[in-house]
């Protein structure tokens, strides 16, 4: 069952990443962020309170360190996200997130002088090529011209973003309870994207809220918000984080085929390029010692 839940839970991000892209002319990227994470509050706001009041000592001597985990794993990497899905494809945000394992090995040891191998550093390499060749559509010479698509780096942004947040899980408050985190962080992040999305309607067209956009918004809330985080930590209780960590990788597969299905997008060479590469890299750096330990556990 714990193998299900993983797999679902790539899928539900996925999902988000191909859904915003198909709705980024109906719903500005501000505005998607502050209602996905006002309407998952809403839903979980009943388990929620209880908590948040019987922790509230603990959650007010870690305030500091709630409103960092919120605004930047929270409100900055979903916000970052859509900004860039405005710009560019689903298939290119989500092959450039498998990134992410790699950019937290780069800031653990240029931060934390944590020390890799010469084979994390060539993996590293591979995966930058990949992403390169996604970046400038299989024209590197856009790269030596800093012909950049915007949205790409609003990505690359995000990916930046999400590895200095799970880095800085390791300093999460101790004693609060993996739910009551989730929450606090939650209510942290809709205090902060209200202003901003207020600024955001004050300058573009008023938002129609048609049945596309509120299925939309609810899938987002419910699917890779609420019920992915349960089932990626019932998944993490049963087989440990570093088994639980590969099932991320799913997520350009997954991404690939959901734009191939349901937005259209086109496959071209540039795409097994760039995956190719940044699979590459992802085994060298993280894959191939994560199962090294784990065979020399059994």
């Amino acid at each position: 069952m714990a193998y299900l839940l993983l797999v679902l839970t790539t899928l539900f991000w996925s999902g988000n990443f191909v859904l915003a892209r198909a709705m980024h002319l109906d719903l500005p990227p501000i505005t998607m962020a502050f209602s996905r994470w006002l309407l998952a509050l809403l839903i979980i706001l009943p388990w929620l309170l209880p908590r948040l009041w019987r922790h509230r000592q603990l959650i007010a001597a870690n305030m500091g360190k709630l409103i960092f985990f919120g605004v930047v794993g929270v409100a900055g990497f979903n916000t970052q996200v859509y900004l860039g899905l405005q710009d560019t494809t689903a298939t290119n945000a989500v092959l450039m997130q498998s990134m992410v394992p790699i950019m937290i090995l780069i800031l653990s040891a240029l931060f934390l002088g944590e020390r890799e191998s010469p084979k994390q550093w060539l993996g590293v390499a591979l995966s930058f090529t990949g992403v390169s060749f996604l970046v400038s559509q299989g024209d590197l010479s856009l790269l030596l011209a800093l012909q950049f698509n915007q949205g790409d780096l609003w990505i690359f942004g995000a990916i930046l973003v999400w590895a200095v947040y799970s880095i800085g899980l390791r300093w999460k408050p101790k004693g609060l309870d993996g739910f009551t985190f989730f929450g606090a962080t939650v209510v942290v992040a809709v205090i902060v994207l209200a202003p901003l999305c207020a600024w955001e309607v004050s300058r573009v067209e008023p938002v129609s809220w048609s049945r596309d956009v509120l299925l939309t918004v609810s899938y987002m809330a419910v699917f890779p918000s609420i019920l992915a985080y349960i089932f990626w930590n019932r998944g993490v209780a049963e087989l440990g984080a570093s088994v639980a960590g590969l099932f991320i990788h799913l997520m350009p597969v997954f991404g690939l085929l959901l734009s191939l299905l349901f937005l259209g997008e086109k496959l071209y060479t540039f795409h097994l390029w760039g995956v190719a590469l940044i699979f590459a890299g992802i085994y060298l750096a993280v894959i191939s010692d994560t199962l090294k330990k784990i065979k020399e556990k059994n």
